[in-house]
């Protein structure tokens, strides 16, 4: 897939890197908010945070968490040279924590009816991964 964009002159993928501590801490049943507050940059602490607040009904907090971890996973994307368009790869796994945040704040934007919002993270979500829009629904 990859040659096949380049030979149509789009960009790159970009593969964010590897900060293993608050995926492990998380893994290891540390508190999202504990990890979050540890690593405030890292995207997956703060989707982790979105998803936990969704599933306990609170969506107006969860699209909050989301936007954080979207917010800080734009600028980590821009520091790693991201022009604001083309592949955000989901089988690199530094890459789910934003990918996992955009897909939450879609996911809250549609619950509470900003569906411009919505359709706008929908659409980045597939066009960053299509692997990513269809493994998180």
């Amino acid at each position: 897939m990859t040659i096949h964009e380049n030979l149509l002159g789009g960009p790159p993928p970009t593969h964010l890197p590897d900060d293993p501590a608050p995926r492990e801490l998380l893994a290891n049943g540390t508190p999202p908010a504990d990890v979050a507050a540890q690593y405030p940059t890292s995207s997956l602490a703060w989707a982790q945070l979105a998803d936990d607040a969704f599933e306990r009904g609170s969506v107006v907090e969860s699209y909050a968490y989301a936007r954080t971890g979207y917010h800080r996973g734009l600028d980590a994307l821009r520091r790693n040279g991201w022009k604001g368009h083309g592949p955000v790869p989901w089988e690199h796994e530094p890459n789910r924590g934003f990918l996992r945040a955009l897909h939450a704040l879609a996911r809250a934007a549609g619950t509470i009816g900003e569906q411009e919002e919505y359709e706008r993270c929908t659409q980045f979500l597939k066009d960053s991964s299509s692997t990513a829009a269809q493994t998180l629904g």
